[in-house]
């Protein structure tokens, strides 16, 4: 069935993870952290996928995230996981700062990669990083997730059906509490919840949209008393070509109770409106389904269309990535989330945050300069 086809007279969304036909190939994992126990892991044991073994420089971290499972091994050391004749892919899970010297090394040692975001912690070692990938003819991937999630790629089905006619205008809204000490080396970051929080809604509004922006504007805001370096509050405007914008508005800092949490997405165009909720991020980490509706002058449904969504953001969005590599390399093309391309969002971050300090629009191809 096509994304397009009506089924009974209900639109029919493709939104689940697409897999590939080799589920096989090998995955070694670099990196033993929280979201390699409580997404990677989980997701890739639902898809089938096989993972080798994992590598991290505290040994007793991987020990654990293999959790005594004899069909991965433990390496003790990552020139040893490169030298396993299995290991296909790398799976980077580690901050920033570590990854582009990774990421090299292993693509140089043949592997395919799917990397963390954001790529680097400077948009020249982000280049650099997917300069040697393509030296080294290799795949290379982003795990910008949120893509995967359902109602993210509900919403991009609706728009690549046409349903919504010209996109023009998309906002995502997020207004709860989050507790940045769970991950206790973002707490000293001065770039924080843009380059690690709001980097996927700039990816998944421009994914969606299907478009590249020209510039944005942006305003990064703290909270009083906070014990966090970084912005916690921010407000981006994104401006596309023609007529379309983008809105991100973003607070970390909701102490009120979680009824009064939100995190919502809208994307409209000249023939209807898709919008919805991310699950995720109410209650986290248990989270809960993502919700999706939409009107279309372009379908006779008579009112908001609301399918209900099955999987979630974590850990089900994480296949999706994954797989998506895996496609690729079956069918010898570039992932749409490949590195390359997520050269774009990071230069929409770097962007925002040269926004702020100069308070003022600040066009993509300025970070390049």
């Amino acid at each position: 069935m096509s994304l397009g086809e009506l089924d009974g007279g209900q639109p029919q969304l493709a939104y689940k993870p697409q897999l590939p036909q080799n589920r096989t190939m090998g995955i070694g994992i670099v990196g033993a952290g929280e979201i390699v126990v409580h997404a990677h892991l989980p997701a890739y044991r639902m898809a089938g996928f096989r993972v080798i073994g994992i590598y991290d420089a505290n040994p007793a971290k991987a020990e654990a995230a293999a959790g005594g499972d004899p069909s991965i091994t433990v390496f003790p050391t990552l020139e040893a996981m490169l030298k396993h004749p299995e290991v296909q892919i790398v799976d980077i899970a580690v901050p920033a700062k570590f990854q582009p010297g990774i990421a090299i090394q292993a693509a140089q040692s043949g592997r395919h990669l799917l990397c963390q975001k954001p790529l680097a912690e400077s948009y020249g070692a982000a280049k650099e990083l997917v300069r040697a990938c393509a030296e080294c003819g290799i795949k290379a991937a982003v795990n910008q997730q949120m893509r995967w999630s359902p109602g993210i790629q509900a919403s991009r089905s609706v728009v690549k059906n046409g349903w919504l006619g010209e996109p023009l205008q998309a906002s995502i809204q997020v207004n709860v509490r989050t507790y940045w000490e769970n991950w206790p080396w973002l707490t000293q970051t001065p770039t924080l919840e843009v380059m690690y929080h709001s980097i996927h809604y700039l990816d998944s509004i421009r994914y969606v949209l299907g478009l590249r922006p020209e510039y944005v504007y942006a305003d990064g805001a703290r909270f009083p008393g906070q014990p966090y370096r970084g912005e916690t509050r921010t407000m981006i405007h994104i401006k596309f070509p023609g007529e379309a914008r983008g809105l991100v508005h973003d607070n970390h800092n909701n102490r009120m109770p979680q009824d009064d949490w939100y995190a919502t997405f809208r994307f409209e165009g000249t023939e209807g409106i898709v919008k919805g909720t991310n699950g995720a991020l109410y209650n986290y980490p248990e989270g809960r389904e993502d919700t999706v509706g939409f009107y279309s002058g372009r379908l006779e449904l008579g009112s908001l269309y609301e399918p209900k969504l099955e999987g979630r953001w974590f850990p089900h969005a994480f296949m999706g990535t994954m797989g998506e590599l895996m496609r690729a390399i079956e069918e010898n093309r570039e992932p749409e989330n490949s590195a390359a391309d997520n050269l774009i969002t990071l230069q929409t971050v770097f962007a925002a945050y040269r926004s702020m300090a100069e308070n003022r629009a600040v066009y993509l191809e300025e970070v390049d300069a």
